[in-house]
């Protein structure tokens, strides 16, 4: 008796402790949050939730549009590429958008900026109509050059951005819509630091509320569609959008069609096994 007494003690002790331990870390973890609240509160005082751009890829049934791929690869070679690069994708990628090869080659061969290369005769650098098989060529050739010619900031590459920000594809829609709104005169009196700098541009939808970027889609018609749909300002952002959606994600596609017949599978593999169990399993339970 005394040694299961014992027994007890010892193990009533142990609960005692590991009660103690789990109560200091559900405390801490709940300040964590309260003192990550209370700083996203002030830092985002003026900031926005990021809008929904309803593109025809949304959702577990979505599929992208190649028509609007195309477009908002108009829109970024007429826009984006003189800032930004693209440099994980492949010109040759672009036949997964319903191009042809000669289409493909002619759209590298066109494209305003050539691959860097070294001249062979002389073996200084130079520069060549870029290939199919060639990336996306980089607007800078360095950060240095990036930074001058973009008020000190370096544009970021946007091959995978809609997956580095959270949203992505809802987070590149409304900052390229956000432009020309004006902040909440109570909450820039709250947080006076928000005020935007001369030279920086106010945008809701960034984080900090205000960027150098200067507003990229200024007017409807600043892009001339190939295919007549008329290039408004919502219009294009959503085409560029849907654009990098699938340079982030080319195989988005393929992935949900794989997720929906394994679904499918495992639906019939559990109808199957549960058929299997009424008819063969059941008559061996009843007589056990």
């Amino acid at each position: 008796m005394r040694g299961i007494l014992n027994f007890l003690g010892v193990k009533g002790f142990a609960v005692l402790i590991g009660l103690g331990f789990a109560f200091v870390l559900l405390f801490s973890f709940i300040d964590t949050l309260g003192s990550e609240a209370a700083e996203k509160s002030a830092e985002y005082a003026l900031h926005k939730e990021a809008r929904e751009a309803h593109l025809p890829s949304d959702g577990p049934l979505g599929r992208f549009d190649n028509a609007q791929l195309q477009r908002g690869l108009q829109v970024y070679k007429e826009v984006c590429a003189a800032c930004h690069s693209l440099k994980y994708v492949a010109f040759r990628d672009l036949t997964a958008l319903g191009y042809s090869d000669a289409e493909v080659k002619a759209i590298a061969a066109q494209w305003a900026i050539e691959t860097p290369s070294i001249n062979p005769e002389t073996g200084e650098a130079a520069t060549r109509p870029n290939l199919a098989a060639d990336r996306f060529p980089k607007p800078f050739a360095n950060d240095v050059a990036a930074r001058a010619a973009n008020n000190n900031a370096v544009p970021p590459d946007l091959s995978l951005i809609t997956k580095a920000r959270e949203n992505g594809p809802a987070y590149v829609y409304s900052l390229l819509t956000g432009y020309g709104q004006q902040p909440d005169p109570a909450a820039l009196a709250d947080h006076p630091e928000f005020a935007t700098p001369e030279g920086l541009y106010y945008n809701p939808y960034f984080p900090t509320v205000n960027l150098a970027m200067a507003p990229p889609l200024t007017a409807d018609g600043q892009v001339t569609y190939a295919d007549g749909t008329t290039a408004t300002v919502d219009q294009m952002s959503k085409d560029v959008t849907a654009f990098l959606t699938w340079t982030a994600e080319p195989k988005l596609q393929a992935r949900k069609q794989a997720g929906l017949a394994v679904i499918g599978f495992l639906i019939i593999f559990i109808a199957l096994t549960w058929g299997a169990y009424k008819s063969i399993w059941r008559d061996i339970k009843y007589q056990q």
